[in-house]
């Protein structure tokens, strides 16, 4: 029997992806056109190992709830394995009260109830894959209350602004947690990555809301980091990573992975993305249609033309339609003749009678949910 379990954590409260948050929590954001961001935390944890799986969810649960269902299509195995949903009781976007320890503290019983020694906590609005089997036993044998895991930038001056970075000493021991302020382009971004023994994390909970209703799990592990009375390490973590913490770095996301070279930085044959799956017929692409550089979604109709871009389920992009540089949620119309470019179009959005939307590059726009444009 695998020695620990897991939890999928919700964002925090200062993280808002303007427009598409409105309408569902981050780790059900689509991504690529197949997946949901949530896709990636528990495809790690079910190729790792870990089938007993705690997803917190704070806001606008219906789409993230739909999408999980019973948790099978994450091939946890259904006698020993389970997918459990747990509810904040406080659920207000900018309600200050809504941290996670708040979180973890409403559903204290049902982490006491689980038997496994160990926990792995990662963030449902982060993209990356990692072996955590591997992970928990660095932790074991370095002998640390806590480890965390990082990946090294030298960007984070203009990205990441909305992270924690962790300052480590030689030995790759956390001396502090704090926010990246964008002072310095070369940091150790914090992947909000536990793992840590269940009584520890237990103790912690308890800790943190005896000093602050405002602390988090990051804040009390700082605390001890300061005193001495916890020993954190850190890990370096390799290959692709993303955090969606604003709108601009969901569509850039997006759009990093339509390169083949950086998607094979984040999936592998051994290590499988699952999700929810979705029966429908292969795109239908008309002598009319003219696609390059895209990742195109089954169930669509392309008449027009697509040039780097994503394009989701079931889309239609008629005759004369110009899609560049846009990420195309599910079942989207772009009308004849229609110019679109650096946009993020919304679920069942239609761009018919406006001929011309361009945003400027690096400066995304949006077209929200169920527009008629």
């Amino acid at each position: 029997m695998f020695k620990a379990f897991g939890i999928v954590n919700s964002s925090e409260r200062n993280i808002h992806v303007e427009g598409l948050q409105d309408y569902r929590a981050i780790g059900a954001f689509s991504f690529l056109g197949r997946y949901r961001v949530i896709d990636f935390p528990i495809s790690n944890m079910t190729n790792s190992g870990i089938e007993y799986i705690q997803v917190y969810v704070k806001n606008k649960p219906r789409s993230l709830v739909e999408h999980l269902g019973t948790g099978r299509h994450y091939n946890i195995n259904s006698k020993s394995g389970n997918l459990q949903l747990l509810f904040s009781e406080h659920s207000g976007v900018n309600d200050i009260y809504n941290t996670d320890i708040d979180n973890y503290y409403s559903n204290l019983e049902c982490i006491e109830a689980v038997h496994y020694p160990y926990v792995v906590i990662a963030p449902n609005y982060m993209i990356y894959t990692t072996d955590y089997s591997k992970l928990i036993d660095a932790h074991i044998e370095s002998g640390a209350d806590v480890t965390m895991l990082y990946h090294s930038v030298d960007n984070a001056k203009e990205n990441y602004l909305n992270c924690h970075i962790l300052n480590l000493n030689r030995q790759k021991g956390v001396l502090s947690i704090e926010h990246n302020h964008g002072n310095a382009k070369n940091r150790n971004i914090f992947m909000d990555t536990y793992v840590m023994s269940k009584e520890l994390f237990i103790s912690l909970i308890h800790k943190a809301k005896e000093i602050s209703s405002l602390y988090t799990l990051a804040d009390v592990i700082n605390a001890g980091c300061r005193d001495g009375e916890l020993d954190v390490r850190g890990i370096s973590h390799r290959g692709y990573f993303a955090s969606i913490t604003d709108f601009k770095s969901y569509h850039d996301a997006n759009m990093d992975l339509i390169d083949y070279k950086t998607a094979t930085d984040l999936f592998h044959d051994n290590w499988p993305i699952y999700t929810r799956t979705n029966n429908s017929c292969p795109t239908h692409y008309f002598d009319t249609a003219n696609v390059s550089n895209s990742v195109i979604s089954n169930g669509s109709m392309i008449e027009g033309t697509v040039e780097n871009s994503i394009v989701g389920r079931g889309c239609t992009i008629k005759k004369g339609a110009v899609i560049k540089n846009c990420v195309v949620l599910a079942d989207c119309t772009i009308g004849e003749n229609v110019h679109i470019e650096n946009l993020v179009v919304d679920k069942h959005a239609k761009i018919t009678h406006a001929k011309e939307i361009i945003s400027p590059a690096g400066e995304p726009g949006y077209i929200k949910r169920n527009d008629t444009l």
